[in-house]
């Protein structure tokens, strides 16, 4: 593939919600740009994309893919991104490198609620978009009530710039506004047309409404047309590209895979009125080891400078870091600064991807995507540059993980391979965590639903030969105190020789919630000398490690020393760290003790039709509904729900809303458990004791 300028690069990728047909589209492209000599199948297996066991298993993308292809003198990066909620990270790393997002929409389902979540998300960034709506040739399909429902949607800026020929099952064409050209597609081959008798006077009504849009991207271009009624192809030109790349105009294309149908038209789109890199707003960076924000524009002039966006290690590819040429031009034998580490890294060749094959390209000018092999030190989120410089891109902002489920090896002495594999996985998977709890004695894994964590499970055993088993994750709860309690204790101990002698007197009492253990120094006098005082706060906090409840730690405490005695020779800093803590084991439980479990903020977004449905299930939870908020045809409920009443509730919530529910969710704090929870949970604590021994 030769070497192209910065203005003549494309980076779109694909999103949609799953099932919208992304990956037919990207399979389509690629037969069409000469890629592939076939178009792939994702229901027979033989997808061009979705070539690994797990996404041929599932037929559904789990990873992004890259496809490096050339279209009328432009070079096209395509990322094709999963539309499933769990693998959400990678839309949201892929917008990070591209500059127009591509949204698939199903004709027959609208804009869909997953959709929507990604759409905001593409908000946020200001990125540009159009609408392909596919499988307009469905049963029953009305396109004008698709295009309706993406406006209702997604605003006022969506405007079609192609009308079909046929409606549902007769849709056999296209009516391209941008030209006034029409185009009929025979096994999938483009032939322009005369436009329809019956489509013309609606064609020129939507063109001359897609004037007045474009016109109003530029204040200019809106002068001219208030004069001349009219703006000329160049000028028309002009203000759709405006509009698309300000974010004011959407477009909106139709077409049909399994029919052949609007791949050629988009792809002409694609090359003349999608922006470029050099165009778009400068990206979000910081100088390097602080928070100072700056801004770094694609710039091909200057040294160079790359984000890497994405790493992966596949068998037949080997270990690949996919990453975005800012500034400057990355050639073979570059040798860059891992801003993060610190590391130096050589780019020894320019690769890019064409689905699961790796191509040589002379070089990742500006604006470019590329993939460097065998990189010793770099991860996901990192920024390599020439030496002296001192910026790094500002990474994607990734949601939090909403499903956890405790992991243990299912071999004994494998906890090192589970732990070392996961903290693999998770250098390029950067949407799950692991957290080691001492106090649970767990591992919890945490992720964003129940295929992520399968996928995971599959990864660790494939490529780390190590198999684990999943259980309900333990609850971190908390003890505190509701009253006020004195409690002496001393500790007295004579056998022979040098005896033990320590006497506390201490006072308990709430600290304020979140005020976390403050200890007070009461004595006077000298009664207890100051070289033993923190001997008994010692002993304290030892014994709010284990509470006296549930065995789960004491937070939010005062404890005061306020009395006590020694002894000149049998007192010793063991003694009254011994007295300490039995004073406050024996005094913990006469202060009104009680059971503190994490609460947590919960959005949950879901049709109209199943809004009652999860209400009843959150309350049903020991939710607290705090709101809700409608959506276009959905609403957004809020709540505040107990840890320990989530456990699967994505799975739940998928199979109460056919699968078009989603959510978030967030910690928020810790509140009391009501007493008949508390007494269950004691004697499960008491009962687990008792079985360990």
């Amino acid at each position: 593939m030769k070497e192209f300028s910065t203005d003549n690069l494309r980076n779109v990728c694909l999103a949609g919600q799953r099932g919208c047909g992304k990956t037919s589209l990207a399979d389509a492209i690629a037969f069409a740009v000469g890629v592939n000599n076939r178009i792939g199948r994702v229901d027979d297996g033989s997808s061009f994309f979705d070539y690994t066991e797990a996404e041929i298993a599932r037929k559904s993308s789990i990873t992004s893919k890259l496809l490096a292809s050339t279209w009328q003198n432009v070079k096209l990066n395509l990322l094709d991104c999963p539309g499933h909620a769990d693998f959400i990270g990678e839309l949201l790393t892929s917008i990070k490198v591209c500059d127009t997002v591509g949204v698939v929409i199903d004709a027959a389902a609208g804009a869909e609620i997953g959709t929507q979540l990604q759409w905001k998300a593409m908000s946020e960034k200001g990125i540009s978009r159009f609408f392909f709506v596919n499988k307009t040739d469905k049963e029953n399909v009305k396109w004008g009530e698709t295009l309706d429902s993406i406006k209702a949607a997604f605003g006022s800026g969506v405007t079609a710039i192609q009308l079909p020929i046929g409606e549902g099952t007769s849709f056999k064409g296209i009516v391209d506004l941008l030209g006034m050209k029409a185009y009929s597609f025979e096994d999938g081959k483009r032939s322009e047309i005369d436009i329809p008798a019956d489509l013309k006077a609606d064609a020129e009504a939507y063109r001359e409404s897609l004037m007045e849009v474009a016109a109003e991207s530029d204040d200019a271009l809106m002068e001219k047309f208030f004069d001349q009624g009219e703006l000329d192809a160049v000028d028309f030109k002009k203000g759709l590209r405006a509009g698309i790349l300000k974010g004011t105009l959407f477009p909106v294309l139709f077409g049909s895979m399994q029919l052949g149908i609007g791949v050629e038209t988009m792809l002409d789109f694609v090359a003349d009125y999608l922006p470029s890199p050099d165009q778009m707003p400068p990206l979000e960076a910081f100088k390097t080891g602080t928070d100072e924000a700056t801004e770094v524009a694609i710039e091909p002039a200057t040294s160079p400078l790359v984000y890497v966006y994405k790493t992966l290690s596949e068998g037949h590819l080997g270990e690949m870091a996919f990453y975005r040429t800012i500034t400057g031009c990355m050639r073979p034998g570059s040798e860059l600064l891992n801003q993060q580490t610190g590391a130096t890294e050589r780019l020894a060749q320019s690769y890019s991807i064409q689905g699961k094959n790796r191509i040589d390209i002379p070089s990742v000018p500006a604006g470019d995507i590329g993939v460097a092999v065998k990189l010793k030190n770099t991860h996901t989120g990192n920024t390599l540059s020439s030496k002296g410089q001192t910026v790094s891109i500002k990474p994607a902002e990734l949601p939090n993980p909403v499903m956890d489920v405790a992991i243990s090896p299912k071999s004994k002495g494998d906890e090192e391979k589970v732990a070392a594999g996961l903290t693999k996985l998770g250098e390029e998977d950067q949407t799950f965590t692991l957290i080691a709890d001492p106090a649970l004695r767990q591992q919890v894994l945490y992720a964003q639903g129940s295929t992520h964590i399968e996928v995971l499970m599959e990864k660790l055993q494939s490529r780390f030969g190590v198999e684990v088993q999943l259980t309900k994750p333990k609850i971190p709860y908390r003890e505190t105190v509701m009253g006020k309690a004195e409690k002496r204790y001393k500790h007295k101990k004579q056998s022979g020789g040098r005896g033990q002698y320590g006497d506390v007197n201490i006072r308990i009492e709430p600290n304020a919630r979140g005020g976390g253990f403050e200890f007070l120094d009461e004595i006077k006098g000298g009664v207890v000398p100051s070289k033993f005082i923190p001997a008994v706060e010692k002993g304290i906090q030892e014994s709010m490690v284990k509470g006296g409840l549930c065995g789960a730690p004491v937070v939010d405490v005062k404890v005061a020393l306020f009395f006590g005695s020694y002894h000149d020779v049998d007192s010793s800093d063991m003694a009254f760290k011994i007295a300490g803590s039995m004073a406050f084991r024996e005094g913990y439980l006469d202060s009104k003790p009680v059971i503190l479990e994490p609460i947590y903020n919960i959005e949950v977004l879901v049709p109209d039709e199943f809004t009652g449905d999860v209400m009843g299930d959150l309350s049903s939870r020991r939710g607290k509904i705090a709101g809700m908020d409608p959506e276009g045809g959905s609403q957004r409920i809020r709540a505040a729900v107990p840890r320990s009443e989530l456990y699967q509730y994505s799975v739940d919530l998928r199979s109460m809303t056919q699968g078009q529910g989603f959510y978030t969710m967030e910690f928020s704090h810790y509140e009391n458990v009501p007493h008949e929870i508390s007494l269950k949970i004691q004697e499960e604590a008491k009962a687990e004791k008792e079985a360990e021994g």
